[in-house]
């Protein structure tokens, strides 16, 4: 019997999506990048759009021009599913509420938070702050009053709100059924190994 020796993949190696990523994310524009390379505009642009393959030391240049390791090219995409039945159940301070993180625990960059509050339920007559930049808040099904320190808002049904990170706020289900909610953290307020 003959070794079997492995075989190239028939499927394209895509970086340029990354490499156009963290230009991009630096506020760098492609003529920055090719001054600092000396590559040109054009060529750049083609690596970016994956239609031309750059020798090893074009993707070191390149690399060493945005600061990325150049491992981190050919890693694969970091993709985690949490299914509902899954997810862990957390407690944010909340009485009559289930609440599960969405989001796995090692994801510092946003957190996503479900809340089930039955009627009655509240996050405490006290206004608390979460450590974060921006705080969003999706009802899914239900109503919710959102307690600041400027007064209240209602909210129903598909409505969304974008509070500022460490806003004093609180909240109440004050109607008879109940609310569903979904909480967008960025960045995540704690974070820890899954």
């Amino acid at each position: 019997m003959r070794p079997v020796h492995p075989t190239p993949s028939g499927s394209p190696l895509a970086i340029g999506a990354k490499l156009r990523a963290t230009r991009l994310a630096q506020s760098l524009t492609m003529a920055d990048v090719a001054a600092a390379s000396g590559l040109s505009t054009g060529f750049i642009s083609r690596v970016e759009r994956d239609e031309t393959s750059p020798s090893v030391s074009t993707l070191v240049t390149l690399c060493q021009v945005l600061s990325l390791n150049l491992g981190s090219l050919f890693e694969p995409p970091e993709n985690e599913v949490v299914a509902l039945v899954d997810a862990p159940l957390i407690n944010m301070g909340g009485v009559k509420a289930v609440e599960h993180l969405l989001t796995p625990r090692s994801e510092a960059r946003v957190q996503l938070l479900r809340s089930v509050l039955e009627p009655g339920a509240s996050g405490g007559q006290e206004l608390y702050t979460i450590n974060c930049d921006v705080e969003v808040l999706h009802v899914l099904r239900g109503s919710l009053r959102v307690r600041l320190v400027s007064g209240a808002i209602d909210l129903a049904e598909g409505d969304t709100m974008t509070l500022a990170g460490r806003e004093p706020h609180s909240w109440d289900n004050e109607s008879d059924g109940v609310t569903e909610l979904i909480w967008t953290i960025v960045p995540a307020a704690w974070s820890g190994s899954s």
